[in-house]
């Protein structure tokens, strides 16, 4: 005898409660819908899902396609010809985000994870940087990389194309300045608006493109000439779609809070106000996220790591959290910040400001003197930072010890001791761990009065940057293992290790060396650090150091912990930039509703929607950065122009078939020595010792090779430099002159 049908879907769908909590009126969740699928085995239309769950009424019948049709964007569901809904993955697709490449062709980002899938160029004519689709894997190309073709557009990604307007023989067209869109945009005759050919514009796109046609589009802004004041800046805002504009919901809700905390809101909180914690932030910063206090138990250290409370003002659905979730992270650019929240939020009342009340969400950890956390709680609190330091000026307290800045802050400095000791034991925790340390060099741009750069300097970290960034890492460790033990969804930071294509590919660079990468098929943080300490005092580190860097993949967020293997963690996330970073807000949300007694279940992120934000947060810091770097190199390439001719000494950072990447030592600019300016010989690419190699001289260059050049042309519009080797330094090896600096 068959078992009786349930009498409601309620019954069986195990997030019942959760849309009731959500929604007045409630349909089967997004989990239920992907579970009957899979169990029925076979695509079902949308009548026979209502005949499933007995949905009989017009809202319930229309509430149900709009669902289908969400989940079908999201790509968790795909459509067939027969209009039947199947779950992508038992249909043998593969859904992701494109990654657009400026040769033409491009690569999807699975949206489950692994290896990234390569787009040709014929497919990627449907396609424009940062769209979703839907895929399905058609083989393996000449470069052994698995290829898919489109199967369906989720979502398109780009609305406006910002680029210079060119006129040819009667045709109007707008060439991107994001090189990641290949396609150049038409533009109707009587869609051109006052633009002139050769001016900076704004595109915006009326139609997408397709397999037989170019995007097209109208002109909707004339940025002005390129040349102008500010550009580069204005131009990247543009070209990768951050948002800079504050909608007017947004600006009346951060407007209905005063300067000062609601008294409503200190009911319940525990009284920080009386503990000397203390915001320690680069001399620039405007808004303080987090404040930090330390003291002596014993034989263990007990650390208050508090961070603005952004979520008791950015509460979900409000106009607010949409434009924070929209830019996803501010963006800081090297002369103005585009912030994830309004100014009154992120400098005012979320800002932990001295001397004045702030909400906070703290993380009280107990530490021992191996620096691993042995308890650790989370709380609603509220405080009263007692000072903004400087790191600058903390490592004149704890490092150099002037008495001078010591008596100045005399109250301070027994918590900043217990500190910079407490660093000391969770930087010993931190190498026996195996956490990898790569030296790489930041810097910092220096404008002069006609807002032109007038010097690129080196950033300097001191043990103050270092001691506020373990204390950072400790209160993400336990906000991860906080999310686990109470089983609550979350997003975490991911650090994948090595894929095996990039393992071999390094295993078989360091065997030219004389190296090896212990821990076999699955090496470890520890195995990749002990190679780092090995050849620690090489000529060659550099050179090694950068290899090894990019055998590993990108951080990315999501709501599958495997750990971050960079950090050697088994369990990561971001709990400590609410202001500025949204996965950081989401996760204090989680940790809200646990302290108020709510549970996994009835939490209204469900994984399926965190899988959707990991994944657009993930995007929109690889959007910012995208965004920084042209902005930095357009003004890098400003800074040359007037150098052409000069000869300076440089590193390669970079070998390829066409050409040497070099950067010049003391100027920290990137520039290209083509491999045609290497006269006198033919020159073959080695991608393993990623080097080049003259067939009739033998001349030999490297990566972190030193090279003498000549600056030979620089091209704004196209943010290129390039250099030539200049005669003196021909006939030698790359090899013999490496790393000269290191001689003695």
């Amino acid at each position: 005898m068959k078992n009786k049908k349930p009498d409601s879907w309620r019954q069986t769908d195990p997030f019942a409660a959760r849309e009731q909590e959500k929604y007045a009126r409630t349909i089967p969740s997004r989990e239920f819908i992907l579970q009957t699928l899979e169990e029925r085995g076979m695509p079902l239309t949308l009548t026979e899902l209502c005949a499933e769950w007995r949905l009989e009424s017009d809202w319930e019948i229309e509430a149900l396609s709009r669902r289908l049709r969400a989940m079908q964007r999201d790509g968790q569901l795909i459509r067939n010809r027969r209009e039947g809904y199947g779950p992508v993955a038992k249909m043998n697709l593969v859904t992701g985000r494109v990654i657009g490449h400026p040769e033409g062709h491009g690569f999807l980002i699975p949206d489950e994870g692994g290896d990234n899938l390569f787009l040709s160029p014929r497919q990627m004519r449907k396609l424009l940087h940062g769209d979703r689709a839907v895929t399905h894997i058609i083989g393996v190309d000449y470069r052994g990389r698995r290829e898919v073709a489109v199967v369906e557009v989720l979502e398109r990604n780009t609305e406006t194309v910002v680029g210079r307007f060119c006129a040819e023989r009667g045709t109007y067209f707008v060439i991107p300045d994001n090189k990641r869109i290949n396609q150049d945009i038409i533009i109707p005759v009587d869609s051109c608006g006052a633009a002139r050919a050769g001016q900076i514009v704004i595109a915006e796109l009326i139609e997408q493109p397709n397999a037989q046609n170019r995007p097209l589009g109208r002109i909707k802004e004339v940025l002005g000439d390129h040349m102008a004041p500010g550009m580069e800046i204005r131009i990247a805002i543009a070209s990768h779609g951050i948002p800079v504009e504050w909608p007017e919901a947004v600006t009346q809700e951060a407007g209905q809070y005063a300067e000062t905390v609601p008294e409503s809101a200190y009911q319940g909180r525990w009284d920080l106000r009386g503990t000397p914690l203390v915001t320690i932030d680069g001399i620039t910063a405007r808004d303080f996220d987090d404040a930090v206090y330390c003291e002596r138990r014993g034989n263990n250290w007990r650390l208050l790591v508090a961070i603005a409370d952004v979520s008791w003002y950015v509460r979900p659905g409000t106009a607010l959290d949409q434009e924070a979730r929209k830019r996803g992270n501010s963006v800081y650019f090297p002369d103005r910040a585009i912030p994830m929240l309004p100014e009154a939020l992120s400098n005012g009342l979320c800002s932990l400001n001295p001397h004045v009340d702030r909400l906070c969400m703290v993380c009280e950890m107990t530490i021992n003197a191996e620096g691993r956390i042995i308890r650790s709680r989370f709380a609603e609190a509220v405080l009263r930072s007692q000072a903004r330091l400087t790191y600058d000026t903390v490592a004149a307290i704890v490092t150099a010890r002037n008495p001078q800045v010591r008596a100045e802050y005399a109250e301070l400095v027994p918590h900043l001791d217990r500190l910079l000791e407490l660093y000391q034991v969770l930087r010993i925790w931190r190498e026996q761990r195996g956490a990898m340390d790569f030296d790489t060099q930041e810097t910092v741009i220096e404008y002069g009065a006609d807002r032109k750069i007038e010097r690129i300097l080196p950033t300097e970290r001191n043990d103050a940057h270092r001691l506020i960034e373990e204390c950072m890492i400790a209160a993400n460790v336990a906000a991860a293992r906080f999310l686990q033990r109470h089983k609550m969804p979350g997003l975490y930071r991911v650090h994948e290790g090595p894929t095996q294509d990039r393992l071999n590919k390094l295993r078989a660079f360091l065997g030219e060396l004389g190296l090896g990468l212990g821990g076999g098929e699955k090496p470890s943080p520890r195995d990749y650090t002990r190679l780092l300490e090995q050849v620690h005092d090489r000529p060659d580190v550099h050179l090694i150091q950068t290899v090894m860097l990019r055998s590993l993949a990108q951080a990315v967020y999501g709501p599958g912990n495997v750990g971050h293997f960079g950090l050697a963690l088994e369990a990561y996330t971001h709990f400590t930039s609410p202001i500025r970073r949204y996965p950081d807000l989401q996760v204090h949300r989680a940790i809200r509703h646990i302290l108020q007694g709510g549970k996994a279940v009835d939490f209204p992120y469900a994984h399926a929607d965190l899988i959707g934000l990991g994944e657009h947060c993930s995007m929109t810091e690889r959007r910012a950065d995208d965004a920084v770097r042209d902005a930095v190199e357009w003004l890098k390439c400003e800074y040359m122009l007037d150098k052409v001719g000069q000869i300076f000494d440089g590193i390669i950072t970079g070998v390829t078939g066409f050409g040497l990447f070099l950067e010049l030592r003391d100027v920290y600019v990137e520039g290209l020595v083509h491999v045609t300016a290497l006269r006198n010989d033919y020159y073959q690419f080695d991608p393993i010792g990623h080097r080049l190699h003259g067939e009739r001289s033998g001349q030999v260059y490297r990566l972190g090779d030193a090279l003498r050049v000549q600056v030979a042309r620089v091209d704004l519009d196209e943010r290129k430099i390039d250099f030539e080797p200049v005669e003196s330094g021909r006939g030698e090896s790359g090899r013999r002159n490496r790393y000269p600096q290191r001689r003695k």
